[in-house]
């Protein structure tokens, strides 16, 4: 760690910088320029990143050397995690250069409605279903999922078709029995830094779908899944779903440099969600593309198999003949960039 001092500050200020570091049982390197005082800090971090030194006096700033995010970050893990999903036969790996390709509804609705998705998305090349049984929704009044039904569902039809099941939880309450019928839990964007939440899903030996916030920056992002990594689970998946802007022509915006980003901060696999962050089914397939251009480890999209009879979000929803044309894309540049799914 790093502590600039202001061009103001006194030798008293400086020295008194040196011994709180020095009680901390850290060493203190001090180096004085023409301008500008900085400490070096040597030791463990751990001991200091949580003390309060930029409100020392003649403190400029603090900037830490190694990442806040020491499980998720490269330097804990050099080479890119692969995460596996699922159990016994029915397995599929996430990282690596193994994609996942997770598609489905985004509401669970009925049992024939979801076998016939499912069936359509498998077909299409899909390794993972998904389908939302609580669903977190801006207003009170709208569809809320149908609950422990709704993960009965799923689970069936998910056996049925041999493809693991992702589906969100919104409520810690509720961790125990998400985690009984998935195979994949999913944090969702308004839930990304629900920490007590995050806590409660790591404590579970269940792959993880990390979804970045509406207004969160990439490190943001990793410190969430910090939470759930040192809780002792190690199968977080991270997902780009878009971040909130200006611009109203799509429901976000689609960051696509958040992929490459995130490979270079950290060991985690990282997906893209062009369906949240368009919201407009015409320009999910170039987005779905650009993402795995960009290096993204897999490619979420909500599939119906009749949008305007949806309970959510069925206007963003691709029919199963659409996906299953931008799936054939998919491999093409899956091939040329050297993954599989």
């Amino acid at each position: 760690m790093i502590i600039i001092l202001k061009e103001s500050a006194t030798d008293a200020q400086v020295d008194h910088v040196v011994e709180r570091v020095e009680a901390m049982g850290l060493k203190a390197h001090l180096s004085k320029g023409t301008y500008r005082t900085v400490v070096g800090v040597i030791g463990d971090e751990d001991k200091i990143r949580t003390a309060p030194l930029g409100a020392i006096a003649g403190v400029a700033e603090v900037v830490p050397v190694q990442p806040a995010f020491k499980l998720a970050s490269r330097t804990a893990h050099p080479e890119p995690s692969i995460i596996e999903v699922g159990s016994g036969k029915v397995v599929t790996k996430i990282g690596g250069g193994h994609l996942g390709m997770i598609a489905g509804p985004c509401a669970v609705e009925s049992a024939e409605r979801m076998d016939e998705i499912a069936g359509a998305v498998k077909a299409a090349g899909a390794n993972l279903l998904r389908g939302g049984a609580f669903k977190p929704r801006t207003s009170p009044y709208s569809f809320q999922g149908l609950g422990e039904e709704g993960l009965k569902i799923l689970r069936e039809v998910g056996d049925k078709h041999g493809m693991p099941i992702v589906t969100e939880v919104t409520d810690p309450r509720n961790v125990e029995l998400v985690a009984e019928y998935s195979d994949m839990i999913q944090l969702g964007a308004r839930n990304m830094q629900n920490f007590v939440l995050l806590t409660e899903v790591g404590k579970t030996d269940k792959a993880v779908l990390m979804k970045r916030g509406m207004a969160a920056t990439v490190k943001d992002l990793m410190m969430s899944a910090e939470y759930v990594l040192s809780q002792g689970n190690s199968k977080v998946v991270l997902c780009e779903r878009g971040v909130k802007g200006f611009d109203n022509a799509t429901r976000n915006i689609y960051d696509v440099c958040a992929v490459p980003q995130a490979q270079e901060m950290s060991h985690l696999p990282i997906i893209v969600d062009p369906s949240h962050a368009t919201g407009r089914p015409e320009l999910i397939p170039a987005c779905a593309l650009a993402g795995l251009a960009a290096g993204a480890d897999g490619v979420h999209i909500e599939v119906h198999n009749c949008p305007e009879e949806a309970m959510s979000d069925g206007p963003q929803a691709l029919l199963p003949e659409q996906y299953a044309e931008l799936m054939a894309q998919l491999k093409k540049v899956a091939v040329a960039i050297g993954k599989t799914f």
